[in-house]
């Protein structure tokens, strides 16, 4: 009886201490402020907000309420329909990056060597380029450049690091290939939204310590980068982030060292790696970036540490919160004047970076 007893609390120990020193990041909370660049709150008169939120919870509803084991078949088929339908003035072209899936997408006066590389959200799980054809079509209005939006292998079928070796591959490849075929970049930017902005991050970080040519500016709207979901607002903010709140709500219940382990076991890598934590990477030397949230999402905190850490670290990073509106809320333009004025925002942060390097852009 004693030997069970003393394997117990061998295993015991071996779990905590993997947890608290291979799992567990370091505490980020000193980075909690400062708080960033706060829009005012507006009042919704016309029930945008609103009619978003309702469409959110009727989608995301139904599919809460089916059989487990559908959800995330139902899942990606409602994300890849979110900009069917919708009136885009962008030319869209299917590619091969490299070996990558991807496309094209090229607004009405684009120029084919100003490049950015898109890199879609959906919970590393879900999403493609069709899901986010709103946004890049926008991306490539505002800044004037050919977009590549790349159709990263997703999990579960594929390990969490294949989608990351995929971002890489691509971005080597559109160095050196445009929508017009070979041919050198004269400017590359990098962005990404959610999961796809996780993704961004820790790409830029990767291109930096292969001293490949850097982009001039990466852009991530409501990025995950704490795989150790550390951050207070995952817990704080459930209620008020109506499209993440319902499907992150039964995770907030689990002790965050269980968390911890699954995403472990999920990913095949420990949570606080940089590669998919890009929170606790080294954050010197990067390009600048622009980072947009929510007050209202679960992700408020990573992205309000991302960017203290990065500025701390010496990088030029700038973070920008809307009050009220939901996760990637950009995808909602026009109709949504929150999402107008964050592409407006956008607009002005390229055009910037652009024009302290000499480089005037070519955005609309």
């Amino acid at each position: 009886m004693l030997w069970i007893l003393a394997v117990l609390v061998v295993l015991a120990t071996a779990f905590a201490l993997i947890s608290m020193f291979h799992l567990r990041g370091e505490d980020l909370s000193r980075f909690d402020s400062p708080a960033g660049q706060i829009f005012p709150p507006r009042d919704d008169p016309g029930g945008e907000r609103d009619a978003v939120v309702a469409a959110l919870a009727s989608g995301l509803t139904s599919i809460q309420e089916a059989p487990r084991r559908q959800r995330l078949v139902l899942m990606r088929e409602y994300l890849d329909n979110l900009s069917a339908g919708l009136d885009l003035a962008a030319a869209f072209t299917d590619v091969d990056a490299g070996g990558v899936p991807a496309e094209w997408v090229l607004a009405p006066g684009a120029d084919p060597s100003r490049r950015l590389l898109y890199i879609h959200g959906g919970a590393f799980t879900m999403g493609s380029p069709a899901s986010h054809r709103n946004i890049t079509n926008r991306f490539s209005e505002v800044t004037g450049a050919a977009v590549l939006a790349i159709d990263y292998r997703l999990m579960p079928e594929y390990p969490r690091m294949a989608g990351l070796e995929d971002c890489r591959k691509a971005y080597v490849w559109m160095l050196d290939n445009g929508p017009d075929g070979p041919g050198a970049a004269d400017r590359v930017y990098v962005a990404g939204d959610s999961a796809g902005g996780n993704l961004a991050l820790s790409l830029i970080a990767w291109i930096r310590d292969r001293d490949l040519v850097q982009p001039a500016a990466a852009v991530a709207l409501s990025p995950i980068v704490d795989m150790t979901f550390a951050s207070p607002s995952f817990r704080r903010n459930l209620e008020t982030d109506a499209m993440l709140g319902p499907m992150f709500r039964g995770m907030a219940r689990v002790p965050r060292t269980l968390l911890l382990w699954f995403s472990w076991v999920q990913s095949r890598i420990s949570p606080r790696d940089p590669q998919v934590s890009p929170v606790y990477g080294d954050l010197s030397g990067l390009p600048p970036v622009l980072v947009h949230a929510s007050d209202a999402e679960i992700l408020l905190d990573d992205a309000r540490r991302y960017v203290n850490r990065a500025v701390a670290a010496g990088s030029p990073a700038r973070l920008q919160v809307w009050p009220q509106v939901v996760h990637v809320w950009q995808m909602f333009y026009p109709q949504l004047s929150e999402a107008r004025q964050s592409w407006e925002e956008i607009g002005k942060f390229i055009a910037d970076v652009d024009a302290a390097a000499g480089r005037p852009g070519v955005g609309v």
